[in-house]
């Protein structure tokens, strides 16, 4: 039975994901807007969490990713002109969510390739122009709409396709870091030479993070295009990729619950201090840093440290 527990978590959450659909009607615009952003949110920081979490690497592109399967998965349905409702679009509507994934970790296998035998604040700044490159491209490609978006995308993306995708997602995770070449991931993230120096190849491991990673943002880009039906290259900028990166940090690097609850809680704060607007991102920013204050692990990071801590303060000195 414990073996097949995440397999019957994962058939539950896609029955619950069906009936919620069915009832989406009931809720109002405003709040269900906030829940598909959740369930966008949940699926950028889980992708981005296996690069920088499980892999030890700092990403700071991973809207150019996301970026990459939005405008990919848009040109195909607006070109198609597809209907919401008729059953042949919701087929060609998971195609285009598999290209544009597609689309993002081709990008992310280009990049990583090269740039993944670097380390630290060297990779980070290599993500972070790979993403402002992207951004620039596609404000100079004028079929994409250039500076002024890509409209006509049609609205496909319900509450069904967003958590659903992030239920599979954290149940690919969970299986993924438990299993026997997870485990050559938090090898390499917790020390990389002796990873190597016992046959693991760390920088194959990196790479399908990174594609991994990217081909998740970009068909998380793609759900985000088709429920807000217009998409702009500022839309994904560095402070895009930020917010992303602050969700794993926040909730734990490595930490799949925690990153969960921070993407729910950095989604939700901001539009909870709308009402005192002029203050909203002061109070924001000074929430983030208390909370790194108090706990830097972030959320859940410590939950490992602390059973080691206390298994050490019982043996005998």
């Amino acid at each position: 039975m414990r073996r097949h527990l995440s397999k019957i978590c994962l058939l539950v959450s896609l029955i619950l994901c069906a009936v919620v659909s069915l009832l989406q009607g009931y809720i109002g615009a405003y709040y269900f807007q906030i829940i598909i952003y959740i369930g966008i949110n949940t699926i950028l920081a889980s992708s981005l969490n296996l690069i920088n979490g499980f892999a030890g690497q700092f990403s700071l592109g991973h809207a150019g990713f996301m970026a990459i399967g939005a405008y990919t998965s848009s040109i195909i349905t607006a070109t198609l002109h597809l209907q919401p409702g008729s059953p042949i679009s919701h087929l060609i509507f998971t195609g285009a969510l598999l290209a544009g994934g597609l689309m993002a970790s081709l990008f992310g296998l280009l990049v990583g390739i090269p740039s993944l035998r670097l380390k630290g604040d060297y990779l980070a700044i290599t993500t972070l122009g790979f993403g402002e490159i992207i951004r620039v491209l596609i404000q100079n490609m004028d079929f994409l709409g250039a500076a002024r978006g890509f409209s006509g995308v049609p609205k496909l993306a319900n509450f069904f396709w967003v958590y659903a995708i992030a239920a599979i997602l954290i149940f690919f995770l969970y299986n993924l870091i438990n299993s026997t070449y997870g485990k050559g991931f938090l090898a390499v993230r917790d020390d990389e030479i002796a990873a190597e120096a016992t046959g693991i190849s760390a920088t194959r491991l990196k790479v399908v993070a990174f594609v991994t990673g990217a081909f998740f943002a970009g068909i998380a880009g793609g759900l985000y295009a088709h429920f807000v039906t217009y998409i702009n290259p500022s839309q994904f900028g560095f402070l895009r990729s930020f917010e992303i990166v602050v969700m794993v940090v926040v909730g734990g690097m490595g930490s799949i619950p925690g990153v969960i609850l921070a993407a729910i809680l950095l989604t939700v704060l901001p539009e909870a201090l709308r009402a005192i607007a002029q203050y909203r991102m002061v109070i924001y920013a000074m929430l983030l840093i208390i909370i790194m204050l108090v706990r830097p692990q972030g959320l859940f990071g410590a939950g490992i440290n602390i059973k080691r801590y206390f298994k050490k303060s019982t043996e005998p000195v």
